[in-house]
């Protein structure tokens, strides 16, 4: 009997465990995009802003959002937006885009980046 209720225990505190880390890496998130929220909205319908509206932005040709006035820069830009190219984008956006006009200086921690790019696929998808 022991050890049947010390079985229940231990699975009872693994499952709060399990959602007590996905609420934290979330509120990660929504922490590291709270820099990124006075420019850019998330959700699908909602209106751009001072940059544009992220929804469905991973796979894409960078400057494609329809409706948004991107700079000659991002335009002429062949890059596809993925983890590997918005972690590059996210470290130093005007180096990595010559002539962009994302006023953003960046994110130099890489977990910050890997966070917040984690976060961004959750919620465009």
């Amino acid at each position: 009997m022991r050890i049947l209720l010390f079985t229940i225990l231990i699975i009872t505190i693994s499952m709060f465990a399990n959602i007590s880390t996905y609420s934290q890496e979330k509120n990660k998130g929504e922490f590291a995009f709270k820099k990124c929220k006075s420019c850019h909205t998330l959700l699908k319908g909602e209106k751009h802003r001072v940059g544009p509206n992220l929804y469905g932005f991973f796979g894409k040709k960078a400057g494609s959002a329809n409706k948004y006035r991107y700079s000659r820069a991002i335009k002429k830009s062949e890059i596809i937006w993925n983890e590997e190219t918005l972690d590059k984008y996210l470290e130093n956006p005007r180096k990595y885009i010559r002539g962009t006009k994302m006023a953003f200086g960046g994110l130099r921690k890489k977990e910050e980046r890997k966070i917040l790019i984690e976060y961004l696929i959750k919620m465009t998808k």
